[in-house]
């Protein structure tokens, strides 16, 4: 399931933050701050409570990177390496509401972001927006949120992403409702389950893996595993639940999976 395919981004505005002498890992359990999610973005409806979200509708004057990610993204296109450093204002804006002083978040293995010990979190970005999710480690096992334009996906991408009764499913649900682009929430759902998965079992999931059933009514989404996996406490991995939306041309899903 390669979230190159789509154009929900990473794996993903305050100035800087002054780290305290505490380490980024031991600070999430003693900080963390228990107000409501200041910002009411789009994701944070999608999410459960103790999960911090920040988001831009574009790429804010100010942005700024730790020599690390510098050396990442150094040899990519000017747009790039704009949606790469405004996801990551988005996330260091995520974890201070978490009690986390700004951290360099370099991608590892297929481009999912290391976070810092004791926070899990993901980032998306796409054509004027891009938003991020992080939550206490302790709260939150695995998490993938995604950002779609709500508009209809390239020719041949469903007979890619789609399994036939995923298919079927999808006509049932454009004749339920045709205002809905529901093929992109198809793919956006696959990648925020993909997220979701990689930081837990550190394996590729394709699109073959996981079938989606999408509730047309309540918002929610269910991924059903074909592929054996297991978490970081060993249990067996056979569904992933998540919720989406559809607000200001965009189409958003998020996927956790707790302890």
């Amino acid at each position: 399931m390669s979230p190159s395919l789509g154009t929900g981004g990473e794996a993903e505005d305050a100035p800087p933050l002054s780290p305290p002498a505490r380490a980024p890992g031991s600070l999430c359990a003693t900080t963390r701050r228990e107000e409501p999610d200041p910002d009411q973005t789009l994701l944070s409806a999608l999410l459960p409570p103790g999960v911090r979200t920040a988001e831009e509708f574009g790429d804010p004057e100010g942005g700024f990177l730790f020599p690390e990610e510098e050396a990442w993204i150094a040899k990519a296109v000017e747009k790039r390496r704009r949606e790469f450093t405004s996801a990551r204002m988005c996330a260091r804006r995520a974890l201070a509401a978490l009690g986390c002083p700004a951290v360099p978040l370099v991608p590892g293995r297929r481009g999912a972001p290391a976070w810092p010990a004791s926070f899990v979190g993901s980032m998306t970005h796409c054509a004027g927006y891009r938003a991020a999710a992080v939550a206490c480690r302790g709260d939150v096992v695995s998490l993938g949120v995604d950002a779609e334009p709500h508009e209809p996906v390239p020719e041949g991408i469903v007979a890619m992403v789609a399994l036939p009764e995923e298919q079927r499913m999808l006509a049932d649900l454009a004749r339920h409702d045709s205002t809905v682009h529901w093929d992109r929430l198809l793919f956006s759902a696959k990648e925020s389950v993909y997220k979701t998965w990689f930081p837990l079992v550190g394996s590729w999931l394709g699109f073959d893996d996981a079938v989606i059933d999408i509730d047309p009514d309540g918002g929610v989404l269910r991924a059903r595993l074909l592929r054996e996996g297991r978490d970081r406490e060993g249990r067996q991995l056979r569904e992933l639940h998540g919720r989406w939306r559809v607000g200001r041309g965009l189409i958003l899903t998020a996927v956790v999976h707790r302890p």
